[in-house]
């Protein structure tokens, strides 16, 4: 008899008030050698997420007792896993919400578990910071972005990022004064195979702005650049 293969070393927590979809989708992820635990309300997955610590959250938005979206905020206070968003609705404001407290990616019910799995390993292939060669720390006016340490600073002060945020800030601080379209930075951040939409990259630079401080009429950080995309630095 073949033993099984043995775990990844990955460890995913779904997230889901349907017991047959919370066990087709742990099925799937454990086809991959993810450790799963899983979740029947937002209360239970606030407490697993901070005992087991996973790599992934698939999260339902719609959850008794606690819902999808205060238990993503609140788990997002103290984890920065990767968050997958469910939803049976299809309304873009449902969408937008899930982003907006935390989460990476979101998908509508009925969803393809394939796909679903395919875009959680898009999510953990994403480049990371950190290489062996030193990276020199950047400067835009009193900002400051440290690639070593993954640390902003704004006026001496540290700004708190998820790693989406702060991967975001770090290409577009590579090369200040330089447009990066929306497909560049899904490509830079998000990574080459991701199937996401572009959607994604303007909810997070609007999240990453408020917690710079930044004004979208005049900003001092982040420049849109209408019709392509975003770029560091003031001015036109």
């Amino acid at each position: 008899m073949t033993p099984p293969e043995p775990f990844s070393g990955r460890t995913a927590l779904v997230v889901d008030d349907e017991p047959d979809l919370v066990r087709l989708v742990a099925a799937y992820l454990e086809r991959e050698r993810f450790e799963v635990v899983t979740a029947g309300d937002g209360e239970r997955a606030v407490a697993l997420a901070r005992e087991v610590g996973p790599d992934v959250i698939v999260l339902d938005l719609m959850l008794p007792a606690l819902d999808g979206v205060e238990a993503c905020r609140r788990i997002r206070m103290f984890s920065d896993a990767y968050i997958i968003m469910l939803t049976a609705k299809g309304q873009e404001v449902d969408k937008l919400v899930g982003l907006s407290v935390g989460a990476d990616d979101y998908m509508v019910k009925p969803f393809s578990p394939r796909e679903l799995v395919a875009r959680v390993h898009a999510l953990l292939r994403r480049p990371r910071a950190g290489s062996l060669v030193e990276d020199p720390v950047r400067r835009v006016g009193d900002l400051t972005v440290d690639p070593a340490a993954r640390e902003v600073r704004r006026g001496g002060v540290p700004v708190e990022l998820t790693r989406l945020e702060f991967d975001l800030i770090n290409v577009l601080s590579e090369r200040p004064r330089v447009v990066f379209s929306r497909q560049q930075l899904l490509e830079r951040v998000w990574g080459d195979d991701w199937i996401g939409d572009d959607h994604l990259v303007d909810v997070h630079i609007a999240k990453l702005r408020r917690k710079l401080g930044d004004n979208t009429q005049s900003p001092r950080y982040i420049r849109t650049v209408r019709g392509i995309g975003y770029r560091m630095g003031a001015g036109r």
